[in-house]
């Protein structure tokens, strides 16, 4: 008798290690370790295979691997009993969301919704601001409208000739009135970006301000913002203006018709792609201006910098955002046009019959205000929040903001310490802030950034070459 197993099932294996003929005539069973064995099957199942009917090393049917069983969303109602997910793993942690968008690169939704996120919590300091600005605008636009309408070169009836006094009369107040309509239009978008870029700026931590101190910040930064708009508007206008000039010279040089209009029709084309290449490139410019205080110049480069390498896609977010700016001014502005239509009186002059009465002209304008207040807050948000995903994916951007807003509200020069641009030594940070002037890790006078060790090295601790 030995200890040792045997080579068969039952009597057959005893046979079989006693003779070995009688084993012969009989198909040989696989061997299976004794049951009394710790950490070994039992007797009947195959040495490490799993129940029928599941694959060696799968979930049971039905259920992916590493996922919950059917009919369990994910972050919905916990799986039902005997489903454990794989050890160690834990959903993603979420990005901190302290003000209208989350703290980490977003998508194009998240950048509209956001928009309209910010004008929905501070409509005060949006809408509020935006519709003053634009009423003084409009009432001043109005006088301008209502001064042309009353000229006497609009008041001749059919089939009469304008005398000369009243041609030079007329243009002596259009001409004025075009350019100071303009200068108008050019210096309330330059307030409107200003203030709501301030506002917008600060809803991305989570902050609201007043109108008031949406003006205490925006202020001194419009003398930026104006060189900033100018420079930007000189560089669309630019080619428009050269492919003019080049087919007057060719005219009166005397060049063949065919010259000049082929070229300017070419040049208008080449002057269209570089002109909206141009807005494209310096459409950060205002952000840069009012959050990150700098000068025009530096503005445009610092535009430049950030859109470089993402042209297509910061052009097609402003294209989707001024078509949706368009549409819903279009839509606001139809119930004012249609009153304004109807209001306009049967006359007998010639260009009644293309230009509105008083009563017109104010309903239109109440319309262009109203569609202006509601509209210009959304195209500034876009367009701060666009500024915002860029220095996140360039610049790391989102985890400056989470440390700001980590250590509560940042107001006064801390507020531009968080936006200023990534130096030598990286970006910058709020006071007290990791890596920022005085925080934990600040670099020490002509040392690199860190922590700084002040005891004796650890044991293990390597050389500092």
């Amino acid at each position: 008798m030995t200890d040792s197993p045997s080579w068969g099932a039952g009597g057959a294996g005893e046979g079989s290690g006693q003779g070995g003929n009688q084993g012969d005539d009989q198909p040989r069973q696989p061997w299976f370790p004794p049951a009394s064995q710790p950490g070994e099957p039992p007797p009947g199942s195959g040495y490490g295979q799993p129940p029928s009917g599941a694959g060696y090393g799968q979930p049971p049917s039905g259920a992916g691997y590493g996922q919950p069983p059917s009919g369990a969303g994910y972050g919905q109602s916990p799986p039902p009993p005997g489903w454990s997910p794989p050890p160690g793993w834990s959903p993603p942690p979420q990005a901190p969301k302290p003000g209208v968008i989350p703290l980490r690169p977003i998508a194009v939704g998240e950048i509209l919704d956001g928009a309209f996120t910010a004008i929905r919590r501070n409509p005060k300091a949006t809408i509020g601001t935006a519709a003053v600005v634009l009423t003084i605008s409009g009432v001043l636009t109005t006088a301008v409208t209502l001064l042309l309408v009353s000229q006497p070169l609009l008041s001749t009836t059919t089939g009469q000739t304008p005398t000369g006094a009243q041609v030079i009369s007329f243009l002596a107040v259009v001409v004025p009135s075009f350019f100071a309509t303009i200068v108008l239009a050019f210096v309330v978008q330059i307030l409107l970006a200003g203030l709501l870029t301030s506002v917008i700026g600060r809803s991305v931590l989570g902050e609201r301000i007043t109108a008031g101190q949406a003006w205490h910040i925006a202020l001194p930064r419009l003398g930026a913002l104006v060189g900033a708009t100018l420079l930007t508007g000189g560089a669309v206008i630019g080619p428009f203006l050269a492919v003019a000039v080049i087919v007057v010279l060719l005219a009166v040089a005397g060049a063949p018709v065919w010259l000049p209009a082929v070229l300017g029709a070419f040049g208008v084309v080449a002057a269209v792609v570089l002109g909206v290449w141009f807005w494209v490139m310096f459409a950060m410019s205002a952000p840069a201006v009012v959050l990150e205080r700098q000068g025009p110049v530096e503005a445009l480069r610092r535009s430049w910098r950030l859109v470089r390498g993402s042209f297509w896609r910061v052009f097609g977010i402003l294209l989707l955002a001024w078509l949706v700016v368009t549409v819903a001014a279009s839509i606001l502005r139809l119930p004012f046009s249609a009153i304004s239509a109807i209001s306009i009186g049967s006359s007998a002059t010639f260009t009644q019959a293309f230009h509105p009465g008083v009563l017109s002209v104010i309903i239109g304008a109440i319309g262009t205000i109203i569609a202006g207040a509601i509209t210009q807050p959304i195209s500034a948000g876009v367009t701060v929040l666009l500024y915002v995903d860029l220095r996140m994916r360039r610049e790391g951007l989102d985890l400056i903001l989470q440390s700001a807003t980590g250590g509560g509200q940042v107001s006064g020069d801390e507020f531009a310490t968080v936006w200023r641009p990534a130096g030598p030594a990286g970006p910058a940070g709020p006071a007290g802030a990791p890596g920022a002037p005085g925080g934990p890790d600040a670099a020490p006078p002509g040392g690199p950034a860190g922590p700084v060790q002040t005891g004796p090295p650890a044991p293990d601790a390597p050389p500092a070459w």
